[in-house]
């Protein structure tokens, strides 16, 4: 964070000097990321006397210098105590690198997309597979519960989820991968509905073997091609309500960086000129919720096992 150099354009260029980091790496540091304790300082301009660096701030242009570091706390980038940055994507309106926000907040939006079609997946086969298998008052229970689970608007249920859970970053995972479920329920349902007269599900049964053993060998392959395709609907749905709950500010919170937290503070630049600042989040949303569909619908064609 520099504020000396908020809201700055994309490929905007300048001098500073970095101090020594100290890096602090956790049990899960693949996952989390490792810690550096370092700042960058942009520089108006800068003198090296004995083993001090003289300076002034970036935006002051005095003559005189008016701060100092010791050249042994700093940490030297190619033999040079200044070095030059460039901000590809600019940068924030604290000064942050937009371009560093951007990669780190795409684990974000990678995440809520697996864990939420995870949980979906996991409910809605089991509930879907029991109602069409079994059919009669299993069923009717089931479908009641989807029936009603689908009335309830879902970002309305993920914000009650996510009030009652509390605010955080697994509880979002959570509230939404328990809404998504319904529409893998409803489609796995149907599936087995027309899938379990079969002949070849008719001959299992005559063979006696076990009800659990037909639905997940003989039934469930021969049904998965669609749901592989609501899943990436849902991976790219997942994605969409954590920006929207993260715009809301229920979402993952700070100082996680998040691409719906991106656009919120900075919506308000688009009438200032800075439109790029909410632009670019926005443009990293959209073009990971198309992959995912392209996605989705490559791998129906890859597994569909009637093709």
């Amino acid at each position: 964070m520099a504020l000396s150099i908020h809201s700055k354009p994309p490929g905007f260029k300048v001098d500073g000097f970095y101090k020594k980091s100290l890096t602090e790496e956790s049990a899960l540091w693949f996952l989390s990321g490792k810690t550096k304790v370092h700042q960058f300082t942009p520089v108006q301009h800068s003198e090296v006397k004995n083993d001090t660096l003289y300076y002034n701030d970036y935006g002051v242009k005095q003559a005189e210098f008016d701060k100092q570091i010791a050249l042994k706390n700093l940490d030297i980038k190619n033999k040079k105590y200044i070095s030059a940055k460039t901000f590809i994507l600019g940068t924030d309106k604290y000064g942050r690198d937009l371009l560093s926000r951007m990669i780190i907040g795409i684990r974000i939006s990678l995440s809520i997309g697996f864990v939420a079609v995870f949980i979906s997946l996991v409910i809605g086969i089991a509930l879907g597979a029991i109602a069409g298998y079994f059919g009669g008052k299993i069923d009717q229970a089931i479908m009641w519960l989807i029936n009603v689970t689908w009335s309830i608007p879902t970002l309305l249920l993920v914000i009650a989820i996510t009030l009652v859970l509390g605010k955080g970053f697994w509880q979002v995972f959570i509230a939404v991968g328990l809404t998504m479920w319904i529409e893998v329920a409803r489609v796995v349902r149907g599936q087995f509905i027309s899938i379990k007269n079969e002949q070849y599900v008719t001959a299992a049964k005559t063979l006696g073997i076990p009800d659990r053993s037909i639905m997940m060998k003989h039934i469930l392959p021969n049904a998965i091609a669609p749901v592989i395709v609501i899943s990436a609907a849902n991976f790219a749905a997942a994605i969409l309500i954590e920006s929207g709950l993260s715009f809301l500010g229920i979402g993952a919170q700070p100082p996680i960086p998040s691409w719906g937290a991106m656009i919120k503070n900075h919506y308000s630049y688009i009438i200032v000129g800075k439109a790029y600042l909410a632009i670019i989040p926005g443009l990293g949303i959209m073009s990971l919720v198309m992959a995912f569909m392209l996605i989705g619908n490559a791998l129906r064609d890859a597994f569909d096992v009637k093709s």
